[in-house]
């Protein structure tokens, strides 16, 4: 049962080691862009935007469209990119050869 006890501490370790990665990625940025940097989003590790920057150039009532196509463009692509971050670092932690399914 010795080698019982050590895979559970090892679970321990790596349960408080992904809770601490946890609020390092909530605090984690990756910003986009769309409409080359007219329109920009930023989200963080816990994929909650946190910003959107929109510049006044691209703000035009007859052509409400294409400023909602920039957004939606940038916001998914902030949101991908948030999720490759926290994927990337989830994978650091993981032992090689280990897939935990819901975890990355």
């Amino acid at each position: 049962m010795k080698g019982m006890g050590n895979m559970m501490k090892q679970a321990q370790k790596l349960q408080q080691k992904m809770a601490k990665l946890q609020e390092e990625l909530a605090a984690a940025t990756v910003e986009t862009s769309s409409g080359g940097g007219m329109v920009k989003v930023v989200a963080n590790g816990k994929q909650q935007i946190v910003s959107i920057r929109i510049e006044k150039e691209v703000v035009d009532p007859e052509d409400v469209e294409m400023l909602q196509d920039l957004v939606l463009a940038a916001v998914n692509d902030a949101l991908a990119k948030s999720q490759e971050m926290v994927s990337q670092e989830m994978g650091k932690l993981m032992p090689a050869g280990m897939n935990i399914p819901g975890l990355m």
